[in-house]
Formats: C-alpha cells, sequence, structure tokens
C-alpha cells in the first residue's frame, strides 16, 4: 500500500469558555488547527493534527507547521504507507527538528496502519489495558476567586482533575493555588502549572509560598537546566512537560529533577511514535504519565485516546479530550467524555470518521 498524495487542511478551534489564558499574557480565544490526510493506492486515508497554541508557546506556529508539511510531502509520497519506521527516517532526512510538522504525518500513518488491519492503534501498541481513564482539565489564569468559580462549575459536570494557570505573580499565584486547593474534596488532583512562565527566582518564590499543601507544580521554569535548579528547592512534587523531548531530557528530569510525573504533548515530541516511545521509558523509570498535546480537536483527542488506553493502570496520571475544550468538531464529537472520563476507542485506526465538509484545504501534494 503506496502514499499517493497528501492533503492538509485547516480550520479554526475556538475555546470554550472564553479566551484561554496562560502566564506571561499569553491568550487566545481561537486558534488555527492544521489537519494532514495521508492517501493511498488503497483507497484508505488516514488523518492527523496539530494545533500549535499561538506563537509564542513553543518554538512552532500554525504557518510555520504547514510550511514543515510541504517540505515533508515528497519525501513521502510513493512510500510504503505501512512502513512509519521509514517515513520518521525520511522525515528526518527531509527536515531537521520541526516535530511539530512531523506529528499530525505520523498520527496519520498510524491510523492508516490500524485501517489496513481493522484493528484500532491501541491493539497494535499493546492492547487496552484502561478500558476508560480519568481526564483533567485546564484553568485558566484569572483572579483566584474566577479560578475557584471554573473548577467548581467543572466539577459538577464530573472532573476530579485540574491544571490550574499560574506563572505571572508568585504572591498572586499562590493566592491562586491556596484558594482552588482549600475549595475542593480530598480526591480531586490540582496542579499548579506555570508553562515555564517564572524565572528562577520566581519559581522558588511561588513554591515557597505555595507551601505544604496537596498540589503538583508542573514545568515551573523553561528549559531543563532552570527546572533542576528550582526541584532543589521545593518539596512539591514535581511535573515536567515542555522540555522533555528526548529520552536524554527523561532520564535527566528523573535523576536530576526527581520528577515524579511527565506530561507528554504529541507536537512536542515528534508525533505518535515518539510519545509512545517516551511513554514506555518513563513506565520503566517508575514516572506517572500524562499524555495530550499543545491543542487541538477530535482528531488529536482520537490520538491520545489510544496512548491513554495501553498504558499502565499504575503509571497513568492525566489525560485531556481538547475536544471538549472547544467547540469545532470535525468527527462528530468523538471521542465524547461522560462525567469527566474517557473510553478507550476500538473502530479501525484512530477509531473516528473525519467529515471533510468541516475542513477548509490548504494544500494538495500528489
Amino acid at each position: 500500500m503506496q502514499i499517493t498524495g497528501i492533503r492538509m487542511f485547516g480550520y479554526d478551534l475556538t475555546y470554550k469558555h472564553g479566551t484561554y489564558v496562560m502566564s506571561g499574557g499569553r491568550a487566545a480565544a481561537a486558534q488555527a488547527s492544521t489537519v494532514v490526510a495521508v492517501d493511498t493506492d488503497a483507497g484508505l486515508t488516514g488523518w492527523g493534527e496539530v494545533c500549535t497554541l499561538g506563537s509564542t508557546y513553543l518554538p512552532a506556529f500554525a504557518t510555520g507547521v504547514r510550511a514543515g508539511i510541504a517540505e515533508l510531502a515528497p519525501a513521502l509520497i510513493g512510500r510504503d504507507a505501512l512502513d512509519i519506521r521509514g517515513a520518521l527516517t525520511a522525515m528526518d532526512g527531509a527536515l531537521l527538528e520541526q516535530r511539530a510538522a512531523k506529528s499530525p504525518v505520523d498520527i496519520a500513518l498510524w491510523d492508516l496502519l490500524g485501517k489496513a488491519a481493522g484493528m484500532p492503534v491501541s491493539a497494535l501498541t499493546g492492547g487496552i489495558q484502561n478500558p476508560e481513564f480519568p481526564l483533567y482539565e485546564a484553568v485558566p489564569l484569572k483572579s483566584p476567586e474566577q479560578m475557584v468559580a471554573f473548577v467548581e462549575a467543572r466539577m459538577a459536570e464530573g472532573i476530579k482533575r485540574f491544571q490550574l494557570k499560574v506563572g505571572n505573580e508568585p504572591e498572586l499565584d499562590a493566592a491562586r493555588t491556596r484558594a482552588v486547593v482549600a475549595a475542593v474534596p480530598d480526591d480531586v488532583v490540582v496542579i499548579a502549572d506555570s508553562n515555564g512562565g517564572w524565572d528562577v527566582h520566581d519559581a522558588i518564590k511561588a513554591v515557597k509560598l505555595i507551601g505544604d499543601i496537596p498540589v503538583y507544580i508542573e514545568e515551573p521554569c523553561r528549559g531543563i537546566d532552570n527546572n533542576i535548579l528550582v526541584a532543589k528547592q521545593t518539596s512539591q512534587q514535581l511535573i515536567l512537560d515542555e522540555c522533555i523531548i528526548t529520552l536524554d531530557d527523561l532520564y535527566r528530569a528523573k535523576c536530576e529533577a526527581g520528577i515524579s510525573a511527565i506530561n507528554l504533548k504529541y507536537s512536542r515530541v515528534g508525533g505518535f511514535s515518539r510519545a509512545l516511545q517516551l511513554r514506555d521509558a518513563a513506565e520503566s523509570l517508575g514516572l506517572k504519565v500524562s499524555m495530550e498535546d499543545t491543542w487541538g480537536g477530535d482528531i488529536t483527542s482520537a490520538a491520545v485516546n489510544h496512548l491513554a488506553a495501553t498504558t499502565d493502570p499504575t503509571k497513568l496520571f492525566n489525560v485531556s479530550f481538547m475536544n471538549d475544550w472547544t467547540n469545532e468538531h470535525v468527527a462528530g464529537y468523538e471521542p465524547r467524555s461522560v462525567d469527566g472520563r474517557g473510553t478507550a476507542l476500538t473502530g479501525p485506526g484512530l477509531g473516528i470518521t473525519v467529515d471533510e465538509r468541516a475542513l477548509t484545504l490548504l494544500a494538495d501534494f500528489n
């Protein structure tokens, strides 16, 4: 089964709760998402998605990703669609790094492999270990009172895991975190996520002000070296996220920063294949694992679903269905959560049906 063409689509994803706000003034009500369709001579099509969450969150942006996909396409057309490892090598040979551009192509190839085999991606990667799993929701950075109200509303919908956006003024960030922790039952998991917004000084100050309460601290600073410095000054359990890209990063995060968990983002590491590799390594290192992407809709949520479903139940920490956070749906709002939990998809490939009518064709490479 050969790749005969690659089509690239776009659509806008708007945030269900108005404006999504993170540290450093990073805020948006809508994001440009990019969808890739890999077509084959067998009549099968695989789908993948990437959404960069603006242009100042990570070293990737929507138009850059789309330019990268245009560079990658000629290296893939004519190749065996089931040779995913060979496709990764071909993409690396065509374009240095640019992991966000490679991610949707890799996801689409896994979708194709599952469709060709008549099996879900989860069955091809070890089998379903979690028929259902808990989901978390991010809490936009606002006043302590507004963040508490957001959490209370989501708890009424069944969510019991929350990632609080912090990373600005340490005093106010501590107030935000302490207010939410005080407002939730003991069985609710709370994470204070700076998204690398603090410098080392402010991160150390913030974690000391937050104090000895049941909360995790996620990605306090940009870069693994700065996070290692902060880890030496905090008693809270540390989760690293955006600075974990390679196996070397993962090993340093455990052995030098003493992390207890990682949060894997497909487009940060380069797609499903590399997220799977890092997930397995993290499990072997005794770490808890969360999985998601920078942003996305139905296709992204489906790809995340399969990694979550195949993760060791004793190591699975958090999962996000970002299609719960957005208004637009390109695959019938599947996968769909119920009472704060996700259910493993069981259809062939990603297990969803993409509606091309919801997308705008940007380019057709053949």
